[in-house]
């Protein structure tokens, strides 16, 4: 079925089509755990295998059938996907780097009846399918560089085109200071994570130092160039850079300048080429040398490679950096990269050590630690939060009972957003837009023991948590609406029956239907009312993958239908089996004075009657007049009675 509740039997059916006769093993799994596992004894044509399941929790449920053979030739179709909609209470996903300290968010959204589901950064959904599963993905103190890019998108896609919720917590993590300037992320948040540093901030000069051997070519020196050029823009008005590139020498691509100039930064960045080795320590040389000459508080040095350098003194060059104030921190690219050696860098030098086997994380690495090293995203001091907009999120909460909150990370609103709460400073605290179909907000403080510790055994923290999460999440209806998709030769046909709560027909709904294919793309479908209370279209199926149809439909303004259904296509179109078309081959064998459906025997038979055929003779009689004229000739020139001399 496309739809059940949570709690209900409900039978899942695999079809198997054969062009003969078998022993199978089909094996189910639900979500990639295999669940059940039957043999079963194949007929030549359509063949039914039924699983019993149970809808134990809400969301989406993928089945997975494969099926196993003895005399099978080809695989490739023995594979079929279905997408089973479970309606039920809430469920919400917290993604933690520090699992152990989602234990007080999640208590109290429990106590509200909302489930939550745990998982480090590791655990980010992979599909979409996955992410249906929820109507709400938190995010606690989770830096972007543990997302790949395709993860993100798949989030922006949730949250843009299927109506899911999306909510960003503060942390060291976080915001600008987790790497998410400039990321599909960052798109969805109601403020921007670069920030205009305040005037009492202290100044910075930072150098990046970047391997530009020829390891690095390709993608990866375009990507380290994007990571520098957001280093520059993520930098203040009084604040210093300078860029090293180095293969085994190092150059001066823009030496120190004033980091507001960012058009010409930019521009002596992209003009880095790689080739050549690998000398590292000249160019640390360079950069210790360079910032020792500056007047800024802070100074701080950045360094990317991804392979062995010629030998150097780096504890040396550390500790010189390191009594000078001069912080620094290594960005290391695949397995290729000398970890130990940044490592020891990182560790003696006072900043922070990074590794990445994928080379598109690196504009984040770069990012989260520009902001860092500037100390102007962080504010630690304890602060009491002061609403400045009504908002039913805060319906029976009173704000001036509640205790000083720690920290939170500086943020910008955007200028579309709303923003509800705001610090002593007036930065956001809490903000939130409308996202597309969804919805996301932004809490700059965090949830937990670091900067909430007061909030903990506040009476008003469950209730703001509870409150917050359920103005955040998916809105779903439960109605008498059902939606259905069947599919046949590349297209699928979409039914929905919609139905009032005395079991009226609903007639004229303004419908909103959007389909979500494997490519991730929005595409808008028109339906058609075709009976009374039934809406139907078609859309085509042509590529491998998942499909979502997000629906919501109107009556008189209101919303009386929403829900998110989808379906699957396993296997390209050729490998589908197809029946025969006895009626097409009969009329073609009647039609030319043949039989239809003749046995092996009929087909070598010798007929009894004889054949008349039509044979063209003018190919021999020509062939043999050719020979005659040139028999002819000869004899002609040859004297054959005359006597040898």
């Amino acid at each position: 079925p496309a739809q059940v509740k949570q709690g209900a039997p409900f039978n899942v059916e695999v079809l198997i089509h054969s062009n003969h006769e078998d022993v199978a093993e089909v094996r189910l799994f639900k979500n990639k755990f295999e669940v059940a596992k039957q043999e079963a004894r194949l007929e030549e044509g359509e063949n039914r295998v039924i699983f019993t399941e149970t809808a134990e929790e809400s969301g989406t449920l993928t089945y997975d059938a494969i099926c196993r053979t003895t005399k099978d030739t080809r695989y490739d179709n023995n594979r079929a996907l279905g997408i089973v909609s479970v309606t039920g209470k809430p469920k919400v996903l917290l993604i933690d780097e520090n699992e152990s300290q989602a234990r007080y968010l999640t208590r109290v959204l429990e106590d509200a009846k909302i489930r939550v589901d745990v998982r480090n950064g590791l655990g980010v959904p992979n599909e979409l399918a996955d992410l249906q599963n929820y109507e709400l993905i938190i995010f606690s103190d989770v830096p972007a560089n543990r997302l790949t890019e395709k993860q993100m998108d798949l989030i922006r896609t949730y949250v843009q085109d299927l109506g899911g919720g999306f909510m960003m917590l503060g942390g060291e993590n976080s915001f600008g200071l987790g790497g998410y300037y400039k990321t599909p992320i960052e798109a969805i948040l109601p403020v921007r994570t670069d920030t205009e540093k305040k005037k009492e901030t202290p100044s910075l000069a930072i150098v990046l130092v970047i391997d530009k051997s020829g390891s690095m070519g390709g993608i990866k020196i375009e990507l380290a160039k994007e990571a520098a050029r957001a280093s520059v823009e993520l930098l203040g008005q009084r604040d210093k850079i300078g860029v090293i590139a180095f293969d085994g020498s190092p150059f001066w691509i823009a030496e120190m300048h004033d980091a507001s100039d960012k058009q010409y930064l930019s521009d002596q960045i992209g003009s880095i080429v790689a080739g050549g080795g690998t000398n590292l320590y000249p160019a640390l040389e360079q950069a210790y040398f360079a910032l020792t000459e500056t007047t800024a508080k802070l100074k701080h040095v950045i360094v990317l490679s991804d392979g062995h350098s010629t030998p150097g003194d780096w504890y040396g060059i550390a500790n010189s950096m390191h009594s000078e104030n001069i912080t620094i921190s290594t960005v290391g690219i695949g397995s290729g990269a000398d970890m130990n050696m940044l490592g020891n860098l990182a560790n003696w030098g006072g900043g922070r050590e990074y590794f990445t086997q994928d080379p598109y994380n690196v504009p984040q690495i770069f990012a989260k630690e520009t902001v860092t090293a500037s100390k102007s995203a962080i504010i630690d001091e304890p602060f009491i939060p002061q609403q400045i907009k009504p908002t039913q999120v805060l319906s029976g909460i009173d704000l001036e009972l509640a205790p000083f909150l720690l920290g939170y990370v500086a943020t910008q609103p955007r200028p579309t957003a709303e923003t509800f709460l705001v610090s002593d400073r007036g930065d956001p605290l809490l903000a939130s837009w409308q996202y597309g179909l969804g919805k996301s907000v932004a809490f700059t403080s965090d949830a937990k023991a670091r900067w909430a510790a007061d909030w903990l055994e506040w009476p008003g923290y469950g209730k703001f948590w509870a409150q917050l999460v359920r103005d955040t999440m998916r809105k779903t209806t439960l109605s008498n609406f059902q939606a259905k998709i069947t599919k046949e030769k590349g297209t699928a046909h979409l039914a929905i029956d919609a139905l009032g709560e005395t079991g009226e027909f609903l007639n004229e709904l303004e419908s909103d239907i959007s389909l979500i294919g494997p490519n991730l793309k929005k595409q808008q479908l028109a339906v058609t009312q075709s009976a009374p209370g039934h809406y139907e279209l078609d859309f085509p199926t042509k590529d491998v993958g998942p499909y979502f149809v997000n629906i919501m439909q109107k009556q008189v303004g209101e919303i009386v239908n929403t829900q998110v259904t989808g379906t699957v296509v396993s296997y390209p179109e050729e490998y589908v089996v197809h029946n025969a078309d006895e009626s097409l081959l009969s009329q073609l064998s009647t039609t030319s004075g043949g039989k239809f459906n003749v046995s092996v025997e009929d087909v070598f038979r010798v007929p009894e009657d004889p054949v008349m055929l039509r044979i063209h003779l003018w190919r021999p009689f020509l062939i043999a007049a050719l020979c005659l004229l040139l028999i002819d000739i000869a004899l002609r020139r040859i004297d054959l009675i005359r006597p040898r001399n």
